[in-house]
């Protein structure tokens, strides 16, 4: 089958369309027909070697983290899901890939694709929606009344956290350039803060969580819009000594996560709030629920561009530019 891989780590690593062997399935795995793949910045880090400590892949090594297909094969364990039925999962952290015709895809993190949605639009959610989900919900615990930081609300993230975050009933605020500051405000956003005109930390205060989106220093300069007994749920970085208990990894990644995050970690303290990292795992039983609110139209996606199976390194390079509203997908059928 034909996929799109990478066949090494760094500068030049190779991105180009491959013959690979067709994946032989586990008892537990289903062989799904990917139709599409949605893309995310995690995709072109990959093969840039930015996360080669952490995740492990045979080389050459399949693209992409999630996809939207239909079964065509099920594994002799597999009880939840039959040949033709329609699904969507994220294959982020599993050693696999998404932008190829076919994936073995492990029962535990695939979901029933929402009948409202295309494939297009299914493929678009995995992995944004279940790292919205587990931020705001598993690590930062949102409730109705709390003020919730966003910034870049017209990205993948951004468009999918202002939503469900919005839905657990939090205020929300966010930043974004003058032209999509119509996009983000439909979407839930309460403060919007463009910025090419305004600093966000001159503007907002008295938040209960940041969601840490951006790199460089934001993160830091978001602590001074807290109250008191806030959390900072960063996505982004820097990593941190309890990611490395929780990968177990060596002690001396974890040392070295751990002065990676000393600075944020004393600023966050100095403001009577926790910073802790996020790496987002796949979860079949979360993409269940995010796709009930998907089908009851509590959320909706935001795609930006779609390109064709015979574009996606394309796609990546059109992602790599940091402009996109919403979300790149992949067409494969």
């Amino acid at each position: 089958m034909k996929a799109l891989t990478f066949k090494r780590y760094g500068k030049s690593p190779e991105i180009g369309f491959d013959d690979v062997p067709r994946p032989t399935l586990k008892s537990d795995e289903l062989l799904v027909q990917v139709y599409a793949a949605g893309l995310n910045p995690i995709d072109n880090m990959i093969p840039a070697g930015t996360f080669k400590p952490v995740l492990k892949f045979e080389l050459p090594a399949t693209l992409g983290s999630d996809i939207a297909g239909v079964v065509v094969e099920v594994g002799s364990r597999v009880t939840r899901f039959k040949p033709g039925d329609a699904v969507f999962a994220s294959l982020f952290d599993l050693g696999r890939g998404a932008i190829a015709e076919f994936a073995a895809v492990p029962e535990s993190v695939a979901a029933q694709k929402p009948a409202r949605l295309d494939f297009v639009q299914a493929a678009s959610i995995p992995m944004v929606g279940l790292t919205s989900w587990q931020a705001l919900k598993e690590r930062a615990n949102v409730r109705a009344g709390q003020k919730v930081f966003i910034p870049a609300g017209s990205g993948g993230i951004g468009t999918f956290a202002i939503q469900l975050a919005n839905y657990f009933g939090a205020k929300v605020g966010t930043t974004t350039s003058t032209g999509n500051v119509e996009l983000v405000t439909g979407l839930g956003a309460d403060e919007v803060v463009d910025y090419k005109k305004q600093e966000f930390e001159k503007v907002l205060r008295g938040y209960d969580v940041v969601l840490g989106t951006l790199r460089g220093d934001a993160i830091e300069k978001a602590v001074g819009i807290l109250r008191p007994g806030s959390k900072i749920v960063s996505l982004i970085g820097p990593l941190d000594a309890a990611f490395a208990r929780a990968r177990r990894l060596n002690f001396f990644l974890a040392f070295v996560f751990g002065l990676m995050s000393r600075k944020i970690m004393r600023l966050a303290r100095k403001q009577d709030a926790t910073y802790s990292f996020l790496f987002v795992r796949p979860d079949g039983a979360q993409l269940s629920e995010i796709g009930g609110l998907l089908e009851s139209e509590c959320i909706r996606p935001v795609i930006d561009k779609v390109f064709s199976f015979e574009q996606a390194k394309e796609a990546l390079e059109y992602l790599a530019q940091g402009r996109a509203k919403g979300k790149v997908v992949v067409r494969m059928k």
